[in-house]
């Protein structure tokens, strides 16, 4: 098992709308650069994301699971791009921004830090149990 992050806007996909797709789950859609797009082709079933509402918030809020690997996305007319298919699992206890983020020394290697533009990267276990930890989960 691989562990992700995975931002989204809130007013354009938020952990609350998530939620309420069920176990349906929903299309991650809408990624159009080639990195992270690459980072989902990577993603396999059952593998873990922390969902992350960027822009005003910049909180992670809980934890999606990939319930579908790489699929075309029908909101692309080229056809260059796909999406995972992600359900929710759990709301972290406490929110973990950005700021703690970045001021964890544990933490400053992480995309999120370096790469903030970037909207779905990797994330390794230990930095994955730091930050679930910061969420008040195990």
């Amino acid at each position: 098992m691989k562990y992700w992050l995975m931002k989204s806007e809130p007013s354009t996909w938020s952990w609350d709308q998530q939620v309420k797709v069920g176990t349906k789950g929903e299309g991650w859609d809408g990624v159009r650069n080639y990195q992270a797009s690459n980072n989902m082709k990577a993603m396999k079933k059952g593998d873990l994301c922390f969902f992350y509402h960027s822009v005003k918030e910049r909180d992670i809020i809980g934890i999606v699971k990939v319930i579908k690997e790489y699929h075309p996305d029908p909101t692309d007319k080229t056809s260059r791009f796909g999406m995972v298919t992600v359900v929710a699992l759990k709301p972290l206890k406490k929110r973990v921004n950005l700021d703690q983020i970045k001021d964890d020394k544990r933490l400053n290697h992480l995309a999120l830090v370096k790469q903030s533009r970037l909207s779905v990267m990797p994330i390794d276990l230990k930095s994955w149990k730091i930050i679930c930890n910061l969420g008040g989960i195990k």
